[in-house]
């Protein structure tokens, strides 16, 4: 079994808070914009910098479209405050892959942000990963709680600045396509069933499924684990410490069945949620007046940035409500990217540092879509409430959540396109009545991956 480092899955449970926050947003109307700077702009610098003239950075991501063009805002005014030229690297899945060419080819990337606790794990024990300096480890002390530290640490050091955090607790709706129908935001998941049945009647498929994007069929499978077996269950099944083959995972894929087994429920079917990636499970739910092709899209915060390329707007046409209790309590599932080093570079240190400042993250706040685990982010920074409130839910909450499950995992079972838990999923989305053949192919690629 292999430790995906220290404490990360010690944090505790926080359903209500969160989910109190979001149940506001839930029923809020108009949006509120808020007090704004203009777009891309900072207030005065709060992080002091070095002068880079004429170095040259790379930083590697697997973002792309609007999650890019945003975070190269974040860039541009690095580049502005010293100098420094920096050039964005797209990367692919599973970016330890990707990291490993470029790293044997001898051109790594100044800095990667990695999407998984375990590729943070695996650039560590490859001796990519550079330890933080001292002026972003002065930033992270300032600035985030010591469960968002721990994730960014292995074996005691640390590694990671934590930039951009996730609620990946949280169903989009379409407000007009609920009112038609007459459905209210559900609670329960039998209530969530109840409502995609009403919904499914009416006209409107109930969910758009991103089932092209293994990704996001781990995160249906997390929340519903998450709440129906407990956080305890949770944390074992994230180690490899109980099999794929256990009883609560038969009770959870029993449970998604309920959803994914209605082909009525899904937008296109199964055959065309399977053909469906994630930014059009997203526009597709927001795009076509009253007839949309779906009502409900799942996902998290981030959704807000594909909403922003249909003409629906967040906080009036498109709401959300948290993801139904399926247990005794609504789960909260967080990911988030964590951004390392991988140069000994006076650069790549700098650039930790402006990225662990609440100056980076305010600038990509004011996009949309993005939420930072950055506490000395000003709210206002965010473009309207149900982001606002998400933010705020998220700091409340402090070290009570629980980290996406597959990115504690090695990439190889939990992060890669086509194998293991992604294409397992998705091997089941297209046939939900093989709960036990599921969990089979689950454990046998989970314990080659673990190595138990």
């Amino acid at each position: 079994m292999r430790e995906h480092g220290t404490g990360r899955t010690h944090l505790k449970w926080a359903a209500l808070a969160v989910a109190g926050a979001l149940a506001l947003t839930a029923c809020g109307g108009d949006a509120d914009e808020g007090p704004s700077a203009p777009q891309g702009a900072t207030a005065s610098p709060g992080v002091e910098l070095p002068k880079l003239d004429g170095e040259k950075l790379q930083v590697a991501a697997v973002w792309t479209g609007p999650e890019q063009e945003n975070f190269t805002k974040v860039l541009k005014e690095f580049e502005k405050r010293t100098g420094a030229t920096v050039t964005f690297v797209p990367a692919q899945d599973p970016i330890v892959t990707f990291l490993g060419t470029k790293i044997a080819g001898g051109a790594p990337p100044d800095v990667a942000l990695l999407p998984q606790v375990g590729a943070l794990v695996s650039a560590v024990q490859n001796k990519w990963a550079q330890p933080v300096g001292p002026q972003a480890q002065a930033q992270l002390d300032k600035n985030y709680s010591a469960g968002w530290k721990s994730l960014g640490a292995v074996g005691g050091t640390q590694y990671g600045v934590y930039y951009k955090a996730a609620n990946k607790s949280l169903i989009w709706y379409n407000a007009k396509a609920f009112e038609a129908a007459g459905v209210k935001p559900p609670k329960t998941w039998k209530e969530l069933i109840a409502a995609a049945d009403t919904l499914s009647a009416s006209g409107t498929p109930a969910v758009s499924v991103a089932g092209a994007d293994g990704w996001t069929l781990t995160d249906w499978f997390e929340n519903i684990y998450l709440s129906q077996a407990g956080p305890e269950k949770y944390d074992q099944l994230a180690k490899h410490q109980i099999k794929w083959t256990d009883d609560s995972v038969k009770q959870a894929l029993t449970t998604l069945a309920e959803l994914f087994g209605r082909k009525d429920f899904l937008a296109g079917g199964t055959s065309g949620a399977l053909a469906t990636e994630f930014p059009k499970s997203v526009t597709q739910t927001f795009t076509g007046g009253d007839r949309p092709a779906a009502a409900m899209v799942f996902e998290g915060d981030f959704v807000a940035v594909n909403i922003g390329q249909t003409e629906a707007k967040v906080g009036e046409d498109a709401l959300v409500f948290p993801f139904p209790a399926v247990g005794a309590k609504a789960p909260v599932v967080s990911g988030g990217d964590v951004a390392v080093a991988l140069k000994p570079s006076k650069g790549a240190q700098a650039l930790l540092t402006f990225l662990a400042s609440a100056d980076a993250a305010q600038i990509q706040a004011r996009q949309g879509g993005f939420v930072s685990p950055n506490k000395a982010v000003d709210p206002a920074a965010y473009p309207n409430d149900i982001q606002r409130n998400i933010a705020k839910a998220l700091i409340a909450a402090g070290d009570d959540f629980r980290f996406d499950m597959s990115d504690q995992a090695p990439a190889a079972f939990g992060g890669t396109p086509g194998a293991g838990e992604w294409k397992a999923l998705q091997d089941f989305l297209a046939n939900p009545s093989d709960v036990a053949g599921t969990q089979a192919k689950l454990e046998a690629d989970a314990a080659k991956a673990y190595g138990n």
